[in-house]
């Protein structure tokens, strides 16, 4: 999670992704921090599947568009002034400009993970005698994105250090099923009033206590139960 480095006598100061990623990476933190597992191997983020691992950070994404919670820092570094009111109207309608394409996006690069790591013949492309990663590739953007396909000089799997070198080997697509779950865990709040701070709280507090401590010793699905009392559904992410 690297900021902005200060430039000459002007301080640190964070561009929105950078804002948007802090609380992402605060979201892991905060599952390490409040886990009440007593056995290293599955307390905090330890031992949570795939499916899961990444919910209490996309969820807290999530508060970097709710508007007492950007008002409580967003403010001019010299003068104090917040933020003005149709830039925050911006960065709200932002969130969802081309959604539809990043979603495809992502579902290809789940998609090519879980092709390389399950069907791909390495030794037949090394050789000449079987696809290329190249070629499963492109044969996989085909199907998810036709409107943006990979010239055949195209290397991007040569940089894609998540599936290579990041731990998310046939696991990239945790991160849209995160999505899903984070955006249904967030309804969970929007339901009871966001600004109704004694329901929030009270919301809150079941998400602590669940989501948030039980860390990987039970299964993902049977946590999410607990908190919201039934599977999550893509409903939430869906809708404008």
């Amino acid at each position: 999670c690297n900021g902005s480095p200060p430039v000459g006598n002007t301080p640190s100061l964070m561009t929105f992704r950078e804002v948007e990623t802090l609380f992402h990476e605060f979201g892991h933190g905060l599952q390490h921090m409040l886990t009440t597992a007593s056995i290293g191997d599955v307390a905090g983020i330890n031992g949570v599947e795939w499916d899961a691992v990444e919910l209490p950070s996309q969820f807290m994404e999530n508060w970097c568009y709710d508007r007492p919670t950007v008002y409580g820092f967003a403010k001019h570094w010299e003068t104090g002034e917040p933020l003005p009111e149709e830039k925050f109207q911006k960065l709200c309608e932002q969130k969802i400009f081309n959604a539809g394409m990043m979603t495809c996006r992502q579902l290809c690069f789940g998609q090519v993970d879980m092709e390389l790591h399950s069907n791909f013949d390495a030794e037949a492309g090394e050789t000449g005698k079987g696809r290329s990663i190249f070629d499963t590739h492109r044969e996989v953007s085909s199907k998810y994105l036709p409107h943006s396909m990979p010239m055949k000089e195209d290397r991007f799997l040569c940089s894609f250090s998540h599936i290579f070198a990041g731990g998310y080997s046939a696991g990239y697509y945790s991160y849209k099923w995160a999505e899903v779950m984070s955006a249904d865990a967030y309804a969970a709040f929007e339901e009871v009033g966001l600004d109704n701070e004694e329901k929030v709280e009270e919301v809150g507090k079941k998400f602590r206590e669940t989501v948030l401590s039980l860390g990987g010793g039970e299964p993902p699905t049977e946590v999410y139960r607990a908190f919201r009392g039934r599977d999550p559904t893509p409903c939430a992410l869906l809708r404008p």
